[in-house]
């Protein structure tokens, strides 16, 4: 095994640090007041630099830092080894491990008994509820960033089973409106585009999904003057999508239209056997969503003839009657495990990880008056986080006055006229 470049690691960091004003102002103040101290604070994220920073933070907030991989492909081994080296954390992941060994380094965080959860796509939370349920719940809390994450919160709610408070930071404005947009749209294009070497310019890019991270790739890939397509199951969100002017159409009918196509539906078999037999030649599958379930690799497979890597992270796929179809990086993440990914762009981190640590600090400080339970994350915390990005960026906003708070507020006719 190759030695681990941890200088390599450090200058991700540094760069990193550099680009997320956000963080640097909680470190300064949670430094201060240290609201995680005697508290084991277990993460789970794509360990990479901004998810380095964002733990550097909790560590300047008093937390003993135990951490994993969420994606067996999207971790950094050097940024791994630079944050192993610091004091409080203590990292438990290596870039391609297994399915089995991924497993394995989760049990060995939750061997920490970690009093509170960071959580991505409920992976450590719902490995703890299910494994060790009595150990579970006794935890502080959770705060899980992702879609997928919270409808796995709301199952484990729902069957009686979530006996402690998480907040949902999946579905703050925050997230929605910045991360999911911006943030997967510009960074799962990039990354396809440089994995692929390949224009998006006049073809054909099928987008499954019209949630906010499908209507940031289509409204991206049109920006980028590619034909958008775009596919859903909810009636209201397929209409959406038209009237902001994509073709709108069932899989089974893009699947014969499309050159590329992303998944981002946070659910299984979005594309499948029925739809590779449709596939105009070269197509190129990519997904979006967290887990690798979203293209049916074995269908694909048992499709094919014979199958070869054609680029780093691409495998074509020859069907029986000549046709190509190829798969980026096994259907995994296409913005964190292609081979140069880097994920989302440090801003965009800045601000996530900024509100996954205030929704946490609020939590612990609220934990005694919450119920066990899936809990919207109070809108004034997340304001607070866009208030100090447009603070660092020097951007001011308005406040209403006495006169408008009161007319806002206003019910009488006689009060709004007046």
């Amino acid at each position: 095994m190759a030695a681990v470049d941890v200088d390599s690691g450090r200058r991700k960091l540094d760069w990193a640090r550099a680009h997320m004003p956000i963080h640097a102002r909680l470190r300064e103040r949670f430094g201060a007041s240290r609201p995680f101290a005697n508290t084991v604070v277990a993460v789970c994220s794509h360990v990479e630099a901004k998810t380095g920073v964002f733990i550097e933070t909790l560590a300047a907030a008093g937390a003993e830092v135990v951490f994993t991989g969420s994606e067996p492909m999207s971790s950094q081994d050097d940024v791994m080894a630079a944050l192993n080296e610091q004091d409080g954390i203590t990292g438990h992941m290596r870039h391609g491990v297994t399915d089995d060994e991924l497993a394995r380094l989760h049990e060995t965080v939750l061997d920490q008994n970690p009093n509170f959860i960071l959580d991505d796509a409920a992976e450590l939370t719902a490995r703890w509820v299910a494994r060790h349920p009595d150990a579970a719940a006794g935890l502080l809390g959770t705060c899980e960033q992702t879609t997928t994450g919270v409808q796995r919160l709301q199952a484990m709610a729902g069957q009686g089973v979530l006996h402690f408070p998480s907040y949902a930071v999946n579905d703050t404005p925050m997230k929605h409106y910045f991360d999911n947009v911006h943030g997967t749209g510009e960074s799962t294009l990039t990354n396809l585009c440089q994995a692929t070497n390949l224009l998006l310019a006049g073809q054909r890019v099928v987008i499954a999904g019209f949630g906010y991270c499908g209507r940031g790739l289509a409204e991206k890939a049109r920006g980028w003057n590619a034909r958008v397509i775009v596919t859903e199951i909810d009636p209201r969100r397929a209409l959406e999508a038209h009237m902001a002017g994509f073709d709108v159409m069932p899989m089974e009918e893009a699947a014969a239209q499309g050159d590329f196509f992303i998944t981002a539906t946070g659910n299984r078999d979005v594309l499948r056997d029925v739809h590779f037999r449709n596939m105009r030649d070269g197509a190129v599958l990519s997904n979006a969503g967290h887990f690798n379930v979203e293209i049916n690799a074995e269908d694909l497979g048992a499709l094919a003839k014979s199958r070869r890597e054609v680029r780093a992270g691409i495998e074509e796929f020859t069907l029986e009657d000549g046709r190509r179809i190829n798969l980026l990086c096994e259907g995994r993440l296409a913005n964190l495990a292609a081979p140069t990914a880097m994920g989302h762009p440090a801003e965009v981190m800045d601000q996530t990880f900024g509100t996954q640590l205030m929704a946490a600090v609020d939590l612990m400080s609220r934990r005694q008056d919450l119920s066990a339970g899936v809990h919207a994350v109070p809108d004034a915390v997340d304001r607070e986080v866009a208030e100090i990005k447009l603070e660092t960026l020097g951007i001011g906003f308005d406040e209403l006055t006495d006169i408008q708070q009161q007319f806002a507020q206003a019910w009488r006719i006689e009060d709004i006229k007046s």
